[in-house]
């Protein structure tokens, strides 16, 4: 298991971090390079691939829950699931082979709940911004 498959409960299709460069208290840096590969290209769009907005909303939310649990904020076996998502804007493609650097700034930070704000750049350029919260909470078993 690689170190990312062990600060997030997310894989393959659906990781979308690669690694984090650097996790503080206020701030995380994250890493993904979308590969031709990935799953989502064959239907968006055939001939022109590029990534789908709500991935890289995906890929920064990872991204900042992944820093947190490096920091050990984030209890091992708890997870985090999306509860609202506001302030999105998207500036630019990304396409495949292209590296995402997602900067994420910790606004709020709770035992119940994480509120977030993000930018994804391919290299110096801003190719989406979103602020999120996600809700922290242990599986549970399936009914």
């Amino acid at each position: 298991m690689n170190e990312i498959e062990g600060l997030l409960p997310h894989r393959f299709p659906f990781l979308f971090v690669d690694e984090i460069v650097s996790a503080g208290e206020k701030h995380v840096t994250a890493r993904h390079v979308f590969t031709e590969k990935e799953f989502f290209f064959a239907g968006h769009f055939p001939r022109y691939p590029v990534v789908p907005g709500v991935i890289l909303v995906e890929t920064m939310a990872q991204s900042g829950g992944a820093g947190l649990r490096k920091l050990g904020i984030l209890g091992g076996k708890d997870l985090f699931f999306l509860a609202s998502v506001d302030k999105v804007k998207f500036r630019r493609q990304v396409r495949p082979g292209e590296e995402v650097r997602s900067e994420i700034e910790n606004l709020r930070v709770s035992a119940k709940m994480i509120k977030q704000a993000g930018k994804a750049y391919v290299g110096e350029e801003l190719a989406a911004e979103a602020e999120w919260l996600c809700l922290v909470a242990p599986p549970q078993e399936p009914q």
